[in-house]
């Protein structure tokens, strides 16, 4: 049986158990994520691309889904995971990146899209019609929403049908959140209605049932709401349980499916294990693990600073903040500040625009000398200990080199570890 299957069969049988959703593209994130699941003999790794990052035209990442397979694998190969463990998803599949375009040439594109990524091995995929296309009303009626999501799925099975291999599971839903995070500061936030998500699973399985795709439609293992959790730059919605009660109730009446909860990003380690309990019991996250990838850099240059000889110095930070200013695509359109104001956000917002930067030549070279710096000359455990103290105190209890990429990737390990408590609680103990 499929592995997601299994999983979440066991769950709905009362077995609280849930998966995280790893979404980013980041290699040192990803090697920490394969690091940390082979530490705890995690059975299975789910790791997910979005439909901005990896498609057929290369995505931001200037990756195709082959490609991406490749990319992971990779990874895996080096840390010595067999990628029979790692279960690759595709996230937001839909026309989103081609949303400039008339509704008929997008849709073409997403099928394109979806076909590639079945083609090239991700078999967990989320059918996302939900954004309109020019011309479309807005907000898109969810009749529109449901066909295109067959129309979607159709494109993949064919895929599956000539390349072979397990079948694809499926996710649906069309209360989904603004990837990476809300762009403007929010007030409050309403969990999805049971009704409302009823309706859609409701929605979705008559029109998969009428165009003859019953089959794909038993692979069907969960649907996107919204459970009352997000971030904007400067706070978090966090979970309240009592506020999702009816929509937690309504999917114990719906066989062998769960809830997908986006935007599960900076939750405490309770609220996570809250909503696994409550049937949310795939989990996103991804900038939270990328501004823990920031956090821990930034403590290395704060290291370097006291540490290294101000001619020899990467400078990691001024490189970054200067490269940024320089190159403002990928922030301009959500950090509204200017002078001690935007350099905050472009730092430390939740939503961390800074992860599209890391790739830059110039950061890259500086990544990399900072880490040659504090190699070639190891800190003291005590100034390791000021800005790491966690990462200091995990690397330590595995009696393992202080290496600085080992920090950090120890240190992004902490955002997992509350992730694995949740998902695994009878494990964590």
């Amino acid at each position: 049986m499929h592995a997601l299957l299994d999983l979440v069969a066991r769950h709905t049988r009362g077995d609280a158990t849930g998966i995280t959703s790893i979404c980013c593209a980041h290699p040192w994130v990803l090697e920490a994520t394969l690091r940390h699941a082979q530490r705890h003999d995690q059975p299975l790794v789910l790791i997910e691309a979005t439909c901005n990052q990896v498609n057929q035209d290369g995505g931001y990442t200037g990756m195709t889904p082959e490609d991406f397979v490749a990319f992971v694998h990779g990874i895996a190969a080096r840390v010595g995971v067999d990628p029979a463990r790692i279960a690759l998803g595709g996230d937001h599949l839909g026309p989103n990146p081609w949303t400039a375009l008339d509704a008929a040439a997008a849709m073409d594109k997403a099928e394109t899209m979806v076909a590639a990524y079945v083609a090239a091995g991700f078999r967990k995929i989320h059918l996302d019609c939900s954004m309109a296309c020019a011309g479309d009303p807005v907000p898109l009626p969810e009749p529109v929403i449901v066909e295109r999501a067959v129309r979607l799925c159709q494109a993949a099975e064919a895929a599956h049908a000539q390349a072979g291999g397990e079948p694809p599971v499926y996710v649906i839903g069309t209360e989904v959140p603004v990837p990476g995070g809300a762009t403007e500061d929010i007030a409050g936030l309403a969990p999805t209605t049971a009704e409302a998500a009823l309706a859609t699973i409701d929605a979705h399985r008559r029109a998969f049932d009428d165009a003859g795709l019953q089959a794909a439609w038993a692979r069907v293992i969960a649907s996107v709401v919204q459970p009352g959790v997000e971030f904007d730059h400067h706070q978090v919605i966090d979970y309240a349980p009592e506020a999702a009660r009816a929509l937690s109730a309504a999917i114990e009446g719906v066989p062998s499916m769960v809830f997908e909860a986006h935007s599960t990003d900076y939750q405490t380690p309770d609220a996570l294990a809250a909503l696994v309990r409550d049937h949310f019991a795939i989990l996103k996250v991804g900038p939270g693990l990328t501004f823990a990838l920031r956090e821990a850099l930034w403590a290395l240059d704060a290291i370097e600073r006291e540490w290294i000889a101000p001619d020899d110095r990467a400078d990691l930070r001024r490189v970054a903040l200067a490269r940024m200013r320089e190159r403002p695509d990928h922030w301009q359109r959500y950090y509204h500040g200017d002078g001690e104001a935007l350099t905050i956000d472009l730092q430390y917002s939740l939503s961390d625009r800074i992860r599209y930067y890391w790739p830059d030549p110039a950061i890259d070279d500086a990544c990399q000398r900072l880490i040659d710096n504090l190699r070639t000359d190891p800190p003291p455990m005590p100034l390791i200990g000021q800005y790491l103290p966690h990462a200091l105190r995990a690397l330590r209890d595995d009696r393992a080199p202080l290496d600085p990429l080992a920090l950090v990737m120890a240190h992004i390990a902490t955002t997992l570890d509350d992730y694995r408590h949740a998902c695994l609680p009878h494990e964590t103990r």
